[in-house]
């Protein structure tokens, strides 16, 4: 076994102990005793040095820990080796688990919603709550009720108790025998094997940034302490950049960007109604100029630069004249798109699709309407011949 340290005293930031197994080539050891915290419960694991090398994961092996480490630790099993916890990152992942400890427990017992499950992250946390009609407004106020009870720094404290006897818990264990319970005074008692601050006035501030459906529930993204200061700064800085941008001051954003996205609306409309014109005009000109066959009908060939999808436009307008066959091909992207006027008789869907297959290519699509690509854009010529828009190549001289 290794005697979990933290479990006791969650700022031990420095230990010796002893090596109890070494595999993986000397990186993965096991210790008869650990400060280091594993990844649990949804709480991140801890980084630091064991014996002077990194740490990179530590791993809760059922009743052991192990330590990942960076390079081989180069000693023998029964070696003394002192361990160092990077408290900063230890102390980010306490404010962070007792801040949703509190929250968890306020949005229970103040509002009816109780904790279906939690994430912890580098950069943001959520709790999804048993809610399914939350309104987005409420979420400042959740907020200042929060942060109302940290600031009263209420004691944090850890017990060991038995299964049968804990009583009061939020949410009922199904463990037996001994359970360690976090206790925040008069506001929650929770069996919880992670690491926690001593007062709730060390969760510092903390930041609800947004809530979303999911599932029935409502999952609500929340930072905490030197965390939420960071994410708090780092939004400002970007409000203040975006609004520098377009002249304004940050709080006018919300009303500019409504104002420039109802006017990239009007002028994408204004683009798609001259893109149909400009279509009309240049279809009339190519259905004219092109000479029916000896079946009365217009095979026209369209030569894209870009993706043939951006020339249906131009296609569906020249079938619309009647009596025509069109094909667009892009050279540069291998694709291959074909439309049919219904008085041709033409399957647009069926030809493409055998011509394409033809030279082990796919696609396929409607009567009216069909697109694919081939493998090698020097194959669309091939294509071309199969659907008849051109004349097959001559055979080679002997």
């Amino acid at each position: 076994m290794t005697d979990r340290l933290y479990y006791t005293d969650a700022r031990l930031d420095r230990f010796t102990a002893f090596v109890l197994d070494i595999t993986d080539e000397g990186r993965r050891v096991v210790l008869d005793r650990s400060a280091f915290y594993p990844t649990s419960g949804g709480q991140p694991h801890d980084l630091g040095t064991l014996g002077g090398i990194a740490v990179v994961n530590v791993i809760d092996d059922d009743e052991r820990i192990a330590h990942i480490l960076a390079e081989p630790i180069g000693v023998p099993v029964g070696s003394m080796l002192v361990g160092q916890i990077d408290m900063v990152r230890r102390f980010d992942h306490m404010q962070q688990h007792t801040g949703q400890h509190l929250l968890s427990a306020m949005l229970t017992d103040e509002f009816g919603w109780p904790t279906v499950s939690v994430h912890f992250g580098d950069d943001t946390n959520t709790v999804d709550v048993a809610c399914d009609d939350f309104d987005p407004t409420a979420l400042a106020a959740i907020e200042r009720r929060a942060n109302a009870l940290i600031v009263q720094n209420r004691r944090v404290t850890v017990s060991f108790e038995d299964a049968a006897e804990a009583t009061d818990l939020r949410k009922p264990s199904d463990r037996d025998g001994e359970l360690r319970i976090v206790t925040i005074d008069g506001i929650d008692r929770s069996a919880c094997g992670g690491t926690h601050v001593d007062h709730t006035g060390e969760i510092g501030a903390l930041l609800l940034r947004r809530a979303e459906k999911t599932k029935g529930n409502t999952r609500i993204e929340f930072v905490c302490g030197h965390r939420a200061v960071s994410r708090a700064r780092l939004d400002a800085e970007l409000l203040t950049k975006a609004a520098r941008t377009l002249s304004a001051a940050p709080h006018d954003l919300p009303g500019l960007v409504e104002q420039q996205l109802q006017r990239l609306t009007d002028l994408e409309r204004e683009r798609k109604r001259l893109a149909a014109e400009l279509a009309r005009h240049e279809a009339a000109a190519l259905w004219t100029a092109c000479i029916p066959d000896s079946d009365g009908v217009r095979r026209i060939v369209v030569s894209a630069s870009g993706p043939v999808k951006e020339s249906e436009p131009l296609a569906q307008q020249l079938v619309a004249l009647g009596f025509c066959a069109v094909v667009v091909t892009s050279a540069a992207a291998g694709g291959v798109l074909m439309a049919t006027a219904q008085d041709t008789g033409i399957d647009a869907g069926q030809r493409l699709r055998t011509a394409l297959q033809a030279v082990g290519g796919r696609g396929g699509g409607s009567p009216r309407l069909a697109q694919g690509a081939v493998p090698d854009p020097s194959q669309l010529r091939i294509v071309l011949e199969q659907l008849g828009f051109l004349p097959p190549s001559p055979e080679p001289v002997a």
